[in-house]
């Protein structure tokens, strides 16, 4: 059923959404600050272009660990990760309209909610 739902994400506008985070990355990545910004953008590309079969995991580290975590979200969340997440969550909506559209629409609420806060999750294999 991955290797099936990743074909069909792929068709109907999952390259979309990868090639969303690649932007998301390339503009980051022009400077030297939004380097780490960029390349967690470039690393959750993947997830975006092939979803089915993954999760996101968020990591429970130190203290020290969260407050860098939390620092990198919020300047994320200001210069584009909200914009990324309402994109994701309205076609997460429009998917949900129909019966066989649920599980794409779950993948898209997937990557909104991963919008919202990218660092400090990780992506593992279902």
């Amino acid at each position: 059923m991955k290797f099936l739902g990743n074909i069909i994400w792929i068709v109907f506008g999952g390259w979309f959404s990868a090639l969303l985070w690649l932007f998301f990355g390339a503009i980051m990545c022009i400077t030297v600050i939004g380097i780490p910004l960029g390349l967690q953008c470039f690393k959750f590309s993947q997830l975006a272009f092939l979803p089915f079969g993954k999760e996101i995991v968020y990591e429970d580290k130190s203290a020290g660990k969260k407050a860098g975590n939390f620092v990198l979200n919020v300047i994320w969340l200001i210069f584009g990760g909200f914009w990324l997440a309402v994109s994701f969550a309205v076609l997460g909506l429009i998917y949900c309209v129909t019966i066989i559209g649920i599980p794409f629409g779950k993948q898209y609420f997937k990557l909104a909610k991963l919008s919202i806060s990218p660092f400090g999750a990780k992506v593992v294999k279902a």
